[in-house]
């Protein structure tokens, strides 16, 4: 049976027939505010399952990341038994989303316009793409770092030594999981007024050039490429990592307020005063002879006890922490940012409701765990389900 579920969206039923990380991530959203999601995998299993190690459970660590409180099945969609089961699957299902390459679903029989949309009128079907169904770029396939190189993202990202550089996390495939989550929010909630789904198409490409600001915004004022300038901003200033004594720190001062309350930690009241440096204009004029005295000044701090005198003083500032530091940290700890369940570990959920909190109920599905669980639902006899099996239609095990 589908488990107790609790949660701003409990009462929603979602089919994931995704693959790797946008639609997946994406699933898991809804899944933690209490969408009930079953996951359809292909006979050979999702991609991430092998993308390790770490393994654990039979999964590697990528594909835990991004599957928890769901249920799976394995069905091969791309046989007319297997779909047949799909429809049957989408009967009661509110939402659909599948990152499929353009023109797979049509080719099925299962377009949204002609054949789900009549059948199923309240359905929301997502679909998340590489770079949308037409344009000169329609329909080639997408994946995040290429995406991040073609959408001018990598360009901005990085020092001059060493040029170019991708973003350290997959930044275009979880926000467009983040945007494909809205995209269905919003169109649930349009559907509580008017009864009918829509058909939703969220692109990897054009997520990513939403992405880009200020460096957007700055070129469609100025019409000038943005320079690479390693960890530093390229509208405030200072705004960068700086070495201290100890460890190194990020600095960002957003006004110029907080840049006299650094200049008086430091005990550089001087430059406070100094007209080069009165204002972000005339910090970012003279930002190498700036970062110059800072340097020299920092070089004489702790950095921990520094960032939190800084930041008690108003002045946005943190140590720079490995992944495992800032995973173990009692603040993330403390808003339950690191979570534990039946074995597995995974990172909290970001957004905080007070009546309807989500949660971390189940681990990620094993491969084809709840098989015989969910076709039961669906009103299958054992007969039946044994005959799928039989025939690969539904896999038990790779």
């Amino acid at each position: 049976m589908p488990p107790n579920l609790t949660g701003s969206l409990a009462g929603i039923k979602v089919i994931d027939i995704s693959r790797v990380l946008a639609g997946p991530s994406c699933t898991q959203i809804l899944a933690d505010h209490g969408a009930e999601v079953i996951k359809v995998e292909p006979p050979v299993g999702d991609d991430t399952r092998k993308w390790g190690p770490p393994f654990a459970d039979g999964a590697a660590s990528y594909y835990m990341g991004v599957n928890r409180n769901k249920r799976a099945i394995v069905l091969d969609l791309s046989v007319p038994a297997g779909r047949e089961v799909l429809l049957d699957m989408l009967a009661d299902a509110d939402v659909l989303v599948e990152n499929f390459k353009t023109g797979t679903m049509e080719r099925w029989g299962l377009d949204f316009d002609e054949v789900l949309s009549q059948r199923f009128p309240r359905l929301v079907h997502c679909r998340i793409t590489g770079f949308g169904a037409d344009g000169p770029l329609g329909g080639l396939p997408g994946y995040d770092a290429v995406v991040q190189a073609m959408s001018g993202l990598m360009s901005i990202n990085g020092a001059p030594e060493g040029g170019a550089t991708r973003i350290g996390v997959p930044i275009v495939d979880m926000a467009t999981g983040l945007n494909a989550t809205l995209g269905i929010a919003m169109a649930l909630f349009e559907r509580s007024r008017s009864g009918r789904g829509q058909f939703i198409e969220t692109a990897l490409y054009d997520v990513a050039i939403s992405l880009l600001h200020p460096q957007g915004a700055n070129w469609f004022m100025s019409g000038k490429p943005q320079r690479l300038l390693g960890n530093g901003h390229p509208n405030i200033v200072p705004y960068d990592k700086f070495p201290t004594r100890t460890v190194d720190i990020f600095i960002g001062v957003g006004n110029d307020g907080q840049f006299c309350a650094l200049a008086k930690a430091l005990g550089l009241d001087d430059v406070a005063a100094d007209p080069r440096y009165a204002t972000n204009a005339a910090r970012g004029a003279n930002r190498p002879a700036l970062r110059e005295t800072l340097l020299q000044a920092l070089a004489l701090h702790d950095g921990e006890a520094l960032c939190e005198q800084l930041a008690r003083s108003g002045v946005p500032a943190g140590p720079v922490r490995d992944v495992g530091t800032a995973l173990s940290h009692p603040h993330t700890l403390h808003r339950e940012m690191a979570v534990e369940l039946d074995g597995y570990r995974g990172t909290g959920v970001p957004v905080k409701m007070s009546r309807t909190p989500g949660s971390v109920r189940m681990r990620p599905p094993r491969f084809g765990e709840h098989n015989r669980e969910v076709l039961g639902e669906l009103g299958y006899s054992e007969e039946r389900i044994a005959a799928l099996i039989d025939q690969h239609i539904v896999v038990d095990k790779q």
